[in-house]
């Protein structure tokens, strides 16, 4: 690991930014010079991007239908991107759904069995999130004990059947293309969507007891686009204190005036709104409402969203990067890190003053991406 002065750079502390210079050793921030100065002079350091959740993986794991043959080189292809972004702990976010191809559970182990095994010799702190679909019924009970085998921390519910068109006996919309997606013809797929609906009255229960059992293993638990301040509450009452990508403020003001965690995308964020017409993450943040943005399904837009919060006045850089940096890092329990703190780990990312483009991403204080001018200043 590199010890290191970062001198001349606008650090950005607790207080806001500062240039008293930054030192690091052995992969966490120290308070006395270490001996060897890099010039940063025309940089920002900032802490390191801990996204909460994202799929963006997914293009590098399984470029094609039926490609996923090299997952280990994709997870290397992962890291690249996710240095290149300046993001230093990334939570990949992989189903186990009905839904089928790269959200099966068969996709789902190869990915959680390759993270596990390769995640701790690459650079970038990679972790998993599972996003496990309600209707799953016959996954609950060896669900704690897989997720301990696959190492996982954290895990989101989801419930994406479409009710209404199934109670109402009309055929799901984009039946087909989902259906060629999970390699099964469209009757039977619909033929599964059916047969997990006439099941709905048991999985309220059912719930209860898995997020009793996951919360005794002290897992992090997550609910995913609430609509209803009750539907809010009843997750609540399990255990389940996060609340992602709520798509309404009545939901999202429900999670966060009582104790819950409001996670949004940053995408929503870039594009000014939800794609999908949900509540603004704008209009939330403004509220107060939002501990942390995600990646949600683009990488390069966590770091654009808290630039643009603190360009437009929104909020100051300490405001803006802390949605991004801290608020996810609490999110995720990880105290060590999400802030430039003296013993805390030496994770930031370096940008250009002018550009705010990423120059460097360094981990523990090891560089996990470095481009351009700021890697002769770092070898002189």
């Amino acid at each position: 690991m590199l010890s290191l002065d970062l001198t001349g750079a606008e650090v950005l502390g607790p207080y806001g930014l500062h240039r008293d210079g930054l030192s690091f050793s052995d992969g966490v921030i120290v308070d006395t010079p270490v001996g060897r100065a890099v010039d940063l002079r025309g940089y920002l350091v900032l802490p390191g991007i801990v996204d909460v959740h994202g799929d963006g993986f997914e293009r590098h794991l399984a470029p094609r239908r039926g490609a996923m043959k090299e997952m280990a080189e994709g997870l290397v292809a992962v890291e690249a991107e996710l240095a290149a972004n300046g993001i230093t702990t990334a939570t990949l976010a992989q189903f186990v759904s009905w839904e089928g191809g790269v959200r099966s559970y068969e996709f789902a182990d190869q990915v959680f069995s390759h993270l596990r095994d390769l995640g701790p010799g690459m650079v970038t702190d990679l972790r998993g999130q599972l996003r496990f679909e309600t209707h799953l019924l016959d996954f609950y009970e060896e669900l704690p004990e897989k997720m301990a085998e696959w190492g996982l921390r954290y895990i989101v519910f989801n419930d994406h059947l479409p009710h209404a068109r199934l109670q109402e006996g009309v055929q799901p919309r984009r039946l087909v293309s989902q259906a060629l997606k999970a390699r099964r013809s469209p009757e039977t797929h619909l033929a599964l969507m059916q047969a997990l609906e006439a099941e709905s009255e048991d999985v309220p229960a059912a719930l209860d007891w898995l997020c009793a059992q996951l919360a005794l293993r002290g897992i992090a638990m997550g609910s995913h686009d609430d609509t209803t301040a009750e539907g809010r509450a009843i997750w609540a009452g399990r255990g389940v204190n996060v609340a992602e990508f709520p798509e309404t403020l009545e939901a999202a003001e429900a999670a966060a005036t009582h104790g819950g965690i409001v996670v949004m995308g940053s995408p929503n964020v870039v594009r000014g709104g939800s794609h999908n017409l949900n509540v603004s993450a704008v209009d939330l943040i403004a509220m107060g409402y939002c501990t942390a943005l995600a990646s949600d399904y683009h990488y390069p837009s966590v770091r654009r969203a808290a630039l643009m919060l603190w360009q437009n006045g929104m909020l100051d850089l300490n405001g803006a990067w802390g949605l991004v940096s801290s608020g996810p890092a609490g999110v995720l329990g990880l105290s060590d890190r999400g802030v430039l703190e003296v013993g805390k780990r030496a994770d930031m990312v370096v940008l250009e003053r002018e550009s705010l483009r990423v120059a460097a991403t360094l981990v523990q204080g090891r560089v996990s991406y470095m481009s351009g001018e700021i890697a002769m200043r770092f070898m002189a």
